[in-house]
């Protein structure tokens, strides 16, 4: 007898369970929270069961760029309803010797996430922000970088992490948007952050001389 697309085989079930953690991590990273991202893997698995299995070539990489897509649809709409969702905003570091597929859904993760990055914080805010939260970098390297005191960098890192969960919405120019994506892509994939700290520093003292000579 054979299977259709709303009966799940035991190896079906197996599958989907092989990947589960993996589907769990991709949906966590991008909507920011344990519970959001269980629904977002019970829809996957809703999705797994209504799709035509036997022409799947890779069920890893469908259900993990089916996985992103449908976190990213839960992203969209709880920004349409102000209400962003908590977390992190920024997807792990890419293993350049993983499968290659796995970078699918990473970058469209990165791409909405820079988005955000660009709509809600100022670029001072941006640079602690994505230094100390994605690169893990300490306080007082941060702030050797910057020009600012550790105290007050510890003060921009919680204030920016309070405004990504806020209803601010600057407009996002495509330069700019390029230019710290391809930084970012960069520097998760090859591990050289030299230039993406440049790019970062850089809008920081500019916007600072912007605010001063206001």
């Amino acid at each position: 007898m054979c299977d259709h697309p709303g009966s799940v085989s035991e190896a079906d079930v197996a599958t989907f369970e092989a990947v589960r953690p993996r589907l769990f991590g991709i949906a966590y990273r991008i909507v920011g929270g344990s519970a959001e991202a269980e629904d977002v893997v019970q829809d996957a698995w809703i999705r797994w069961h209504g799709t035509d299995r036997h022409g799947v070539r890779n069920a890893a990489a469908f259900l993990a760029t089916a996985t992103t897509r449908l976190a990213i649809n839960v992203t969209d709409s709880a920004r349409a309803r102000h209400d962003a969702p908590r977390g992190a905003w920024l997807p792990e570091p890419i293993d350049p010797t993983a499968d290659p597929t796995a970078s699918v859904e990473r970058d469209e993760a990165l791409e909405l996430a820079v988005r955000t990055l660009l709509e809600r914080l100022s670029p001072t805010e941006r640079a602690v922000f994505v230094l100390r939260d994605a690169f893990d970098y300490s306080f007082g390297q941060i702030a050797d970088l910057l020009g600012l005191s550790e105290v007050n960098t510890r003060q921009v890192v919680v204030r920016a992490r309070a405004r990504l969960s806020g209803a601010r919405c600057e407009p996002v120019g495509r330069r700019e948007h390029l230019g710290l994506l391809a930084a970012l892509r960069a520097a998760s994939r090859t591990g050289e952050v030299a230039p993406l700290e440049h790019l970062l520093a850089g809008d920081a003292a500019a916007s600072h001389e912007l605010a001063v000579a206001a």
